[in-house]
């Protein structure tokens, strides 16, 4: 395990491993580079990368200064970026799609990105997504990490309860959910109360690709769509047969040809 110090002072740990062009990997709510997709996303990557697996602040043995803002955390990968020797991809899932589209939108020196479905779920401003954060808050400010944990599943993701109790069964897994529990409302803020910032990405001079599975919801598929159509040098995939939760050896070849493309006009997304 290695750590990088950010602007705020943070440190902000991180592995890295194989070899080739650097590639940060920037996990979603609830994960780190210990739990969710990267244990098995980082190995597939880093026989093509240098792959940079990291805990967001506030998750694993990164730290957690306080007031919390979305720069601190574009702050984090730049410290990143640096220690990977001045330029990196930078691959997101989820709310890390759209902390590392907003880390192109600051400027870092990112040569490509890839964001797998960003759920900017209320685009259309119908769900309240606004108060999703201040409901968060309102648990965790009572020390019910638990229910902040179970709101963002069954209110947020939109997961059927069945599914939530059936995670609240197995405790070794709970336990690791609620240890990360006040780090909910800091993917709620990322998530610019799940609407797309527009204007913002337009601002990005960077080839990305954003991608969402066949069977995911539709939401998240017009969202990919939307933002592609907001980044000028943007490309759209879809994933067959692929959901939220996608498999990282579906993810990682269309990872693999977007990175490795000569030109981004070379890549075809086919």
């Amino acid at each position: 395990m290695s750590h990088v110090r950010s602007k705020d002072g943070t440190i902000i740990a991180y592995e890295r491993s194989g070899n080739g062009p650097a590639l940060i990997l920037v996990d979603g709510a609830l994960c780190s580079r210990a739990f969710g997709p990267s244990p098995k996303l980082a190995p597939l990557l880093a026989r093509h990368f240098s792959v940079y697996a990291y805990d967001r602040r506030g998750r694993g043995q990164s730290g957690d200064t306080q007031p919390y803002s979305p720069a601190r955390e574009v702050e984090d990968i730049a410290a990143l970026v640096e220690a990977a020797r001045g330029s990196a991809f930078l691959l997101g899932l989820s709310s890390g799609g759209a902390l590392a589209l907003e880390a192109a939108a600051s400027g870092l020196p990112v040569t490509r990105l890839v964001a797998y479905e960003p759920p900017y779920v209320d685009d259309s401003g119908q769900r309240g997504g606004a108060a999703h954060k201040g409901q968060l808050e309102r648990l965790l400010a009572e020390g019910n990490r638990g229910g902040a944990v179970k709101y963002f599943m069954k209110d947020m993701v939109g997961a059927p309860g069945l599914m939530v109790v059936m995670m609240r069964l197995m405790p070794w897994i709970w336990r690791k959910l609620e240890a990360v529990a006040h780090t909910l409302p800091y993917d709620a803020a990322v998530m610019t109360a799940f609407r797309i910032p527009r204007a913002r990405f337009a601002s990005i001079g960077v080839p990305a690709l954003v991608m969402n599975g066949g069977k995911t919801d539709h939401r998240l598929r017009e969202a990919a769509q939307t933002i592609v159509n907001a980044i000028p040098a943007a490309r759209y995939r879809e994933l067959p047969g692929q959901t939220h939760n996608v498999k990282p050896d579906v993810l990682t070849p269309a990872v693999v040809e977007f990175f490795t493309a000569p030109t981004a006009t070379a890549f075809t997304g086919s």
